[in-house]
């Protein structure tokens, strides 16, 4: 395998380790992810397959084609469920070269220059944060585990943190989802003994403090 094509094999793996869990949450109003499947070789794209909740009927499920090239790069997963909500929702008109069949799903080949991808939500960033925390990539035990984690508003998410270099008992870390999550996550071990945004006796009994983090 070329390291050209091991670059789109791996890219492929991380699409479906995201979309995953659109298997059991809907991805757009009431449809879910029902397969993702790596295109053949040739295309460079992944195909994605979507309806509803529990559905396996072909003739009621329809397969999205999105290439995985943007010039230079790779679209990454979260681009890929940005295009399929943009396209899964309201009128989209395909060339009749751009429609076909496979396996038995209607499949439609998508062209993203004529498609605006669906924002970013909170929740989307919230998912990021709370899989990086609870499955980190490095094979090293983490500095700060995640132990639980609340919604407290639209912007405000609240993680309870185990973490050695801290005080005794669960820190409670109040975030705002979004935003630069790679420094986040870096520097988050050591902001939970930030004595000057720590709050104690605060009206949660499961932890022994509070820090706000979200103005960070």
């Amino acid at each position: 395998m070329t390291y050209e094509r091991e670059e789109i094999v791996e890219q492929q793996a991380d699409i479906a380790g995201l979309l995953i869990h659109h298997v059991d949450a809907p991805l757009v109003e009431d449809q879910y992810v029902r397969g993702v499947l790596p295109a053949p070789s040739a295309t460079d794209a992944v195909r994605v397959v979507l309806g509803d909740k529990g559905e396996y009927a072909p003739d009621r499920l329809t397969a999205y084609e999105i290439p995985l090239r943007t010039g230079d790069a790779l679209r990454t997963p979260h681009d890929i469920a940005a295009l399929l909500r943009t396209v899964h929702t309201g009128t989209h008109i395909y060339p009749r070269d751009r429609v076909g069949t496979v396996m038995g799903m209607t499949l439609f080949t998508v062209d993203p220059a004529t498609v605006t991808p669906a924002p970013f939500t909170n929740d989307d960033w919230s998912l990021t944060l709370l899989r990086c925390l609870a499955s980190p990539s490095t094979e090293e035990p983490p500095e700060a585990r995640l132990c639980g984690f609340l919604f407290l508003a639209p912007d405000r998410l609240r993680l309870y943190l185990d973490a050695e270099e801290a005080p005794p008992g669960v820190t409670a870390a109040d975030v705002r989802p979004g935003g630069a999550l790679t420094a986040l996550l870096a520097a988050l071990p050591s902001l939970l003994d930030e004595q000057r945004l720590t709050t104690t006796g605060a009206d949660d009994p499961h932890c022994a403090r509070v820090v706000d983090l979200t103005d960070w």
